[in-house]
């Protein structure tokens, strides 16, 4: 049996939270009425799906890199260093990686190929983009607690209208990413006051 896995991200557009990449390796001749990108499911059929597909894999993997990471790096390079991770923590060694994409991350550790769309097209690589996806969905929810007013569990970090008049109004919290322009423009406007 070939043993492929797949590999997508998720959170590279957001300006708070970690960035997330899962790797997965799904049984031969695998079929999952509904599979396909996260980003055409509702929220709730992800849900449903990423429990089906962590107890049907092979071997999967959630990995992420920090928001000091990518601040440091830049959010291709930890989203690269976030896939790397995922990979690399299989708890099987596939024979190579479809990556979601036009990159293939430097340093797997196995052979890669990047396949642009391959979210809809493969469908390890849909159910990587399903556990990324609800992965870092359901961390950044936790943020609401910890930083109320800023509507996380709405807008997950991305930068809605919501988010943005709520980062002009609060400032930057601890979870922004401090290289995106927006925060760097709301850290620039708290510093004025």
């Amino acid at each position: 049996m070939s043993l492929i896995c797949g590999v997508d991200e998720a959170g590279r557009g957001p300006l708070a939270g970690a960035v997330y990449a899962a790797a997965v390796i799904l049984p031969a001749h695998y079929d999952l009425p509904g599979l396909n990108d996260s980003k055409k499911l509702t929220a709730r059929r992800r849900d449903v799906l990423f429990d089906l597909i962590q107890s049907c894999a092979v071997s999967w993997s959630v990995a992420t890199a920090s928001i000091e990471e990518i601040d440091e790096l830049n959010i291709l390079h930890a989203t690269m260093l976030a896939m790397q991770r995922a990979v690399a923590g299989l708890s099987l060694v596939p024979e190579e990686a479809l990556i979601d994409g036009n990159r293939v991350p430097k340093g797997l550790t196995v052979p890669g190929r990047a396949i642009v769309g391959g979210d809809a097209l493969e469908a390890c690589i849909s159910a990587a983009s399903i556990l990324a996806k609800v992965s870092r969905d359901r961390d950044v929810e936790t943020f609401e607690v910890l930083y109320p007013g800023y509507g996380f569990a709405q807008h997950k970090g991305y930068p809605t209208a919501q988010h943005l008049e709520a980062l002009k109004r609060l400032g930057p919290c601890p979870v922004h990413r401090k290289s995106f322009g927006p925060v760097i423009k709301a850290y620039a406007q708290a510093s004025l006051w």
